[in-house]
């Protein structure tokens, strides 16, 4: 379990409001093709496939099984699926190469949150017996978490407007972003959150490529080498958490060697400004620290994607150059529930 295993491409589809004329495969299979472009390998190199999305979303049963006519399951592959968010896939995966039993991996998440109301889809994630009854939707309960920052003097409503001005100004450079530049913040959605708080609600996917050791020199000049890996989960029940703080992502960070050396970019998960202020104390992280360059889910986020997107979004400036040791994050849940934290580093230059 020694093998360094790298991300080698990234590739995303731009994010829309909806994208009802077409399917989640002829979503998916420009990313996939893009992808596979970027390294020059064809669908038979790819030693393992790994691939994450939400039947929930779907509204039937093993959705996922339709997205295999984008990959192309004949010849059979090594193929695995995960209900979470890409992210989720992308560690699966990283665990399958570091066995030794595949060399390259193809792993790609979607999203389509159009069809339905995502507020009420949401809620399905919540504990059966206690709160999902009463049908609180996610925009309601990252409100009770604001309100508990706020509270708490961690933040005010001044502080969560210009998080947001700052990621969708960041957008701006982003090809892919669903909402970019100036967004007032509007009025209230549930007090203390606003319009421009809360993250838009949009189609998309990505898909990234790992690989092993020398391999993945051969297929980029500067691989994302992923130092370290973790994820975390916090108690179901929200009456048992301090909302305030993620004792898991600072867990997961820690397991995944975030503190050992600082980092210089960051690409947080934070589908609400308010789970930014979080995550920044979980992580340590300064204003030396560049967070979310891409604008973050505040400018896009595809649900069952967005996570896998961070993991990109970090390890392609790592390709380019523009970051030696970028920090990227995923959550899933209501309030930063489960949370993923992985380390991405450069070869030295």
């Amino acid at each position: 379990m020694t093998r360094d295993i790298a991300v080698v491409a990234f590739a995303q589809s731009d994010v829309r409001r909806t994208t009802e004329e077409s399917s989640e495969v002829e979503m998916l299979m420009p990313v996939l093709h893009d992808v596979l472009h970027r390294t020059g390998l064809q669908t038979a190199d790819i030693g393992f496939t790994c691939s994450g999305s939400s039947d929930y979303l779907a509204g039937r049963a093993f959705s996922f099984t339709l997205a295999l006519d984008g990959v192309g399951a004949w010849p059979p592959i090594s193929e695995s699926h995960v209900e979470m968010d890409g992210a989720w896939a992308l560690y699966e995966a990283w665990v399958k190469l570091r066995t030794g039993d595949a060399d390259t991996a193809l792993v790609y998440s979607y999203g389509k949150s159009s069809p339905g109301h995502l507020r009420d889809v949401l809620t399905r994630q919540l504990d059966p017996y206690y709160v999902a009854p009463l049908w609180p939707d996610s925009v309601a309960l990252a409100a009770l978490q604001a309100q508990a920052l706020i509270d708490a003097g961690d933040t005010d409503e001044r502080e969560l407007a210009a998080i947001a001005a700052r990621s969708r100004r960041a957008a701006t450079l982003n090809p892919h972003a669903q909402q970019r530049g100036a967004h007032p913040q509007g009025e209230y959605v549930v007090a203390p959150l606003r319009h421009g708080d809360c993250p838009p609600v949009g189609d998309g996917a990505a898909a990234v490529i790992l690989a092993a050791g020398d391999r993945a020199r051969e297929l980029c000049d500067r691989p994302a080498w992923i130092r370290g890996i973790d994820h975390r989960i916090e108690a179901h029940s929200l009456g048992v958490r301090d909302l305030t703080d993620s004792p898991s992502t600072r867990l997961a960070a820690e397991k995944a060697g975030a503190f050992e050396r600082p980092v210089d970019t960051a690409e947080l998960h934070a589908p609400f400004s308010s789970q930014e202020v979080v995550l920044r104390k979980a992580l340590k992280l300064d204003d030396s620290v560049r967070v979310n360059l891409s604008g973050g889910a505040l400018a896009s986020n595809p649900v069952m994607a967005a996570g896998l997107v961070r993991i990109g979004e970090a390890a392609t400036r790592v390709h380019r150059g523009e970051a030696d040791r970028a920090l990227a994050h995923a959550t899933s849940g209501p309030c930063l529930q489960q949370n993923l934290v992985a380390v991405l580093e450069g070869d030295p230059r």
